[in-house]
């Protein structure tokens, strides 16, 4: 029994020297794990009385949030190593632990080593250790009275130029126009006043002087208008309560002439935050709206930097982190905006869309779109009645029309003409064809009709200097549906031209009757294309037989990449040439006033007839397709709208000859 009771009494001993009480590496491991799960309710439970005397637990918790909100604080991660060896001294009343803190900021990443003083407090009879907080905890450069400060560096967004380096969008000045109220003497008047200047009715001026931010000593924004426009600041400098302020803006230099390509930017909306917060994207940023302001949005964008400091009660400011903003890419086009400027010059007003390649480098020199609008009024900002103006535009200024798809009328007598070539038809076989309309004798009530009769039996060359309906509507007859199709979808139809500007794709249509393979045949039907594919087509004749990919971007890579290989043979795409030729050279071709210029070319002309329905009287539209056979380096493709009654193709042939000229003769001699 005695021996019993001893071994009671040794082991009551030695569990009582083993007790060591509360571990300050315990304690703290414990505290980390909340910092780090950012439970800053349950952490301040942890804090030393005398900490507690410095903050309570509302401003603790809320300063913790707000500024790792503030600094948008990312992969927060404490890091304690908790020693092999714990701290067994009950006499012990403070240690220090270190720990470390890492975390993304707007500003970079930030990194620190410190120090936590940990003392041993009795609570409710009971002894533990509590964190000795103070605000050197955040961040070790603030301390108590300090306070935490953002700078922003705004992402500078990259510019877009031509070959040439001509800005297209760039980063300019506008001026912003605005109003103090308490300095309007006569706010009726002075309202009625700037509102007409600025092209906006009274209630939207009102509206803006109505914001419940304003105060009567405010500068309030009401529009931006552009720089180089002296006039209108001068009238609106001598209004009373007036303000001009030139600030940062995108400005379009060459406005309504590239504006359907290169677009415009304006604030993000709502919707658009949706999808692009992920992105860094924050409200009243700005974002590509339209063209290559849109498309582009990624490389041009950039990156915002910012400044995480401690600014002191002492003035001193201490720098956490510090990340400047990066530049968005600078683009660079393959655009001749000198020449895309001639192009638009020449349609002065009038609808249509012009194409402008190298056909042996697949260069686009020019995208063309008219009627057109001024980007820059988006920028500065479009009021209301502006936009109604454009919308109900009976001319559509708000169409794109280079990225669009027509009927393209005789344009494609080129490619029914390789198709019939590739499939055997001998292109010297001349056809007898009598009178001006002609239909098989098992059509009732379709026929086909043509311009002109030339008098003979007439061969391919012939049938592309007259244009002749009825030749090209029996040669497609000849190849049937499926082979006519397959030869259209050798040149990419029914297909995405690869391209960085997205361009509807051509389209076969339904041939679902001899009648409209026929009308296929020479360009109606339902056959239709993009003016740029109409360009890409007859790079073909150019490239021996190969198809040239188009190219946007400038990128010292000259070497031709082919879209379509051996679409036709080599010898196949030197005849075409040769009878394209005969369009312009031949008196009787339908282009033959472009032999004026002197420039040896090739070509063919297109009317196409656009009817709501068969018994409408309609409209047509006007083309023309052709490039520089010495030494090509220039192929265009024009065509414009409503030319009936008005010279049909001929229009677009006249007005397409200074800019041959002026690019071929002077600027690249």
């Amino acid at each position: 029994m005695k021996k019993i009771l001893f071994i009671s009494i040794l082991f009551v001993i030695l569990s009582g020297c083993s007790d060591k009480g509360p571990v300050p590496e315990d304690r703290f491991a414990a505290y980390v794990k909340l910092w780090n799960e950012q439970n800053y309710e349950e952490m301040y439970k942890y804090l030393s009385s005398e900490a507690k005397k410095t903050i309570n637990e509302k401003d603790f918790t809320e300063r913790y949030e707000k500024i790792y909100r503030d600094i948008k604080a990312s992969n927060l991660k404490i890091a304690y190593k908790k020693p092999k060896e714990t701290t067994n001294d009950k006499e012990l009343k403070e240690t220090k632990l270190p720990f470390s803190v890492s975390m993304n900021t707007m500003a970079g990443s930030v990194k620190f080593d410190h120090q936590a003083t940990l003392v041993k407090e009795g609570k409710d009879d009971k002894e533990n250790w509590y964190i000795d907080w103070n605000t050197t905890y955040i961040f070790p450069e603030l301390e108590e009275g300090d306070k935490v400060s953002i700078t922003t560096y705004p992402a500078i967004r990259g510019e877009i130029v031509d070959r040439n380096e001509q800005y297209l969008a760039m980063n300019g000045s506008v001026v912003e126009v605005g109003i103090v109220p308490e300095e309007m003497a006569d706010p009726n008047a002075i309202i009625t006043q700037t509102s007409k200047l600025l092209h906006m009715s009274k209630a939207e001026v009102e509206k803006k002087l109505n914001q419940s931010w304003v105060k009567p000593n405010y500068f309030v924004p009401l529009k931006k208008v552009a720089v180089e426009d002296p006039a209108l600041k001068e009238a609106l400098a001598n209004i009373p309560s007036i303000h001009l302020n030139e600030v940062a803006g995108r400005v379009y230099p060459y406005k309504e002439v590239t504006a359907h390509l290169i677009g415009y930017i304006g604030e993000i909306t709502a919707e658009e935050l949706k999808t692009w917060e992920k992105k860094g994207y924050r409200a009243n940023d700005v974002i590509g709206k339209r063209g290559l302001e849109q498309i582009l949005e990624e490389r041009l964008k950039g990156k915002p930097g910012a400044k995480i400091s401690v600014n002191t009660e002492r003035g001193q400011e201490k720098i956490i982190a510090e990340k400047k903003a990066e530049e968005g890419e600078t683009i660079v086009l393959t655009i001749d905006v000198g020449l895309q400027q001639q192009i638009f010059a020449q349609y002065k007003g009038e609808s249509g869309s012009a194409v402008a390649l190298n056909p042996l480098t697949g260069e686009t020199l020019a995208l063309v779109s008219s009627p057109s609008f001024d980007p820059n009024q988006y920028v500065l900002g479009m009021t209301a009645a502006q936009q109604e103006a454009l919308e109900s535009d009976p001319n559509k200024p708000l169409i794109n029309r280079f990225s669009a798809t027509f009927s393209p009328g005789s344009t494609i007598k080129g490619l029914t003409a390789s198709i019939a070539m590739k499939n055997g038809i001998n292109p010297n076989e001349a056809i007898e064809i009598k009178g001006k309309t002609w239909k098989k004798s098992n059509w009732k009530d379709h026929s086909i009709t043509r311009v002109s009769t030339p008098g003979k039996p007439i061969n391919m060359t012939d049938a592309l200097v007259y244009s002749d309906n009825i030749y090209f509507a029996q040669k497609a007859l000849q190849l049937g549906t499926d082979k006519f199709s397959k030869g259209l979808k050798d040149f990419g139809f029914d297909e995405n031209i690869p391209f960085e500007y997205a361009i509807k794709a051509s389209q076969i249509g339904k041939i679902d009757s001899e009648g409209r393979l026929a009308d296929s045949g020479y360009g109606q039907g339902q056959v239709l294309m993009s003016p740029l594919h109409v360009a890409l087509s007859y790079t073909t004749f150019v490239n021996e037989g190969n198809m040239i990919a188009p190219k946007l971007f400038l990128d010292g890579n000259d070497k031709p990449a082919y879209w379509k290989e051996n679409v036709i043979s080599k010898d196949q795409a030197t005849q075409m040439t040769k009878m394209l030729t005969q369009v312009v050279s031949n008196r009787a071709g339908s282009a033959h006033s472009l032999s004026e210029t002197g420039i040896p070319l090739a070509g063919k002309t297109g009317t196409a007839e656009i009817k709501q329905s068969k018994e409408s009287t309609g409209t047509e539209n006007g083309w023309f397709v052709g490039y520089n056979t010495d030494n090509p380096r220039l192929l265009m493709t024009w065509m414009m709208e409503n030319v009936k009654g008005r010279g049909g193709s001929h229009l677009v042939v006249d007005k397409m000859k200074p800019v041959w000229v002026d690019y071929l003769n002077e600027v690249h001699e």
